[in-house]
């Protein structure tokens, strides 16, 4: 069960992941020694996974962006998650319901990469029955 405290961590670590207990544990105005083991508690329980850069994509080399959907064979969706997981381009993984199974978030250099992903890569994969292809023209990042 998370309290009060450990929910405005996770806030103020969300927004800057390199902050010192220091800083944290004066913003939250309690104790150094608190806010270590509050936040080893929720480094060991899992609520924090990790730590890692905000990367800009386009900045990265990564231009083109677009979500694709897939409809499987619905005996196959294992096999077939454990292929996307191995696809370089393939940032997110979604298994949903609705009028498709899978949503991915990709993003790629350019659409040759894309096209090359998603014609030759994802619909060529045993269990995949078909693609629909969203090209992303902007994004905008969520207010925190």
């Amino acid at each position: 069960m998370l309290d009060d405290t450990d929910r405005r961590i996770l806030t103020e670590l969300s927004r800057d992941g390199r902050m010192s207990m220091r800083t944290l544990a004066e913003k939250l105005h309690i104790s150094r020694a608190n806010a270590y083991s509050r936040v080893s508690r929720l480094q060991e329980t899992g609520v924090i996974r990790g730590y890692h850069a905000d990367v800009d994509p386009v900045a990265a080399g990564l231009t083109t962006a677009a979500y694709v959907t897939l409809n499987l064979q619905q005996a196959n969706w294992r096999e077939v998650l454990a292929r996307l997981h191995a696809l370089p381009g393939v940032v997110h993984i979604g298994l949903v319901g609705g009028d498709f199974d899978v949503i991915l978030l990709v993003r790629v250099a350019d659409n040759t990469e894309l096209r090359h992903l998603v014609l030759d890569e994802i619909q060529g994969m045993p269990g995949v029955n078909s693609t629909r292809t969203l090209l992303l023209f902007e994004e905008s990042t969520p207010r925190t």
